[in-house]
């Protein structure tokens, strides 16, 4: 076992991974707070390549059944006061560093009952956890960030997810045309829906039950140009009183559920 009690050069790393997009992209890693988004990361099979535990203080009933699932994976004893700078001041018990998947978009499943969202350039990170935590609970197969955005695995992102994050397949595109070609080499065909406040057909009147994939726009612009002129159709989520549009996504969630009532229906 390792143990590091200053800031050397590999805490540095770690340090920096925590702000820095580069250099997670660099290092391949990033790393992970929290009992419950660890465990399901284990749980789901993602690559642990460190667990970095307190020098001072016993390990945990769960700290040491979860090292139990991790033969031979390395394990770094840190100083307390290091540990709780990258466990962001929450003063963690253990922080895992996970290897960054490849944004490859066949992670994600694709069948007859396939629900895909897209999220059209965020800009928040939280935003991006709220999402791909919504996707998990109301039975979507991936999430997929387009353009110019947050990162999925800036650290805000991942603890907003509260572990869906390694339950949902989470994907990168630098653009639209990428998410269109393989859409279009789907064996299933699949419908694309934008969310658009001018929307031609309510949320509720759309057949959601047909393979979809769920556009979701930027916080302040909405859908790109790009996107809409992509979309087969668009829909709009009916509001009433002062409020003149929704959060990204709450939007996303208020549709996802939509989707997961009509598809709930439809099996019956």
């Amino acid at each position: 076992m390792q143990r590091i009690s200053s800031r050397n050069a590999r805490f540095q790393v770690w340090q920096a991974s925590l702000t820095n997009r580069t250099k997670r992209q660099r290092s391949g890693e990033f790393l992970v707070q929290g009992v419950r988004p660890i465990s399901v990361a284990v749980d789901n099979g993602w690559v642990v390549r460190t667990v970095i535990t307190d020098v001072s203080r016993p390990l945990s009933g769960w700290a040491s059944e979860l090292l139990q699932k991790l033969p031979g994976v390395e394990r770094v004893a840190m100083a307390p006061e290091l540990l709780a700078e990258l466990g962001e001041k929450q003063e963690p018990e253990l922080v895992a560093v996970l290897e960054l998947p490849a944004d490859d978009l066949d992670r994600i499943p694709v069948g007859p009952d396939f629900l895909g969202v897209v999220f059209d350039r965020p800009t928040g990170p939280g935003n991006i956890g709220s999402i791909i935590r919504s996707a998990d609970a109301f039975g979507a197969g991936g999430v997929i960030v387009t353009g110019h955005a947050a990162d999925i695995y800036d650290p805000k992102a991942v603890r907003a997810t509260t572990g869906s994050l390694f339950a949902v397949p989470a994907v990168r595109a630098p653009s639209h045309r990428e998410v269109l070609d393989w859409v279009r080499r789907s064996a299933v065909p699949i419908a694309v829906v934008g969310t658009d406040e001018h929307g031609t057909t309510d949320v509720y009147d759309f057949d959601f039950t047909q393979p979809v994939l769920l556009l979701i726009g930027n916080e302040t612009t909405g859908l790109s140009t790009a996107w809409k002129e992509a979309a087969d159709h668009l829909v709009r989520i009916p509001i009433t009183g002062s409020a003149s549009s929704l959060n990204a996504a709450n939007a996303a969630t208020a549709v996802l559920y939509e989707i997961s009532r009509q598809r709930s229906r439809h099996a019956q």
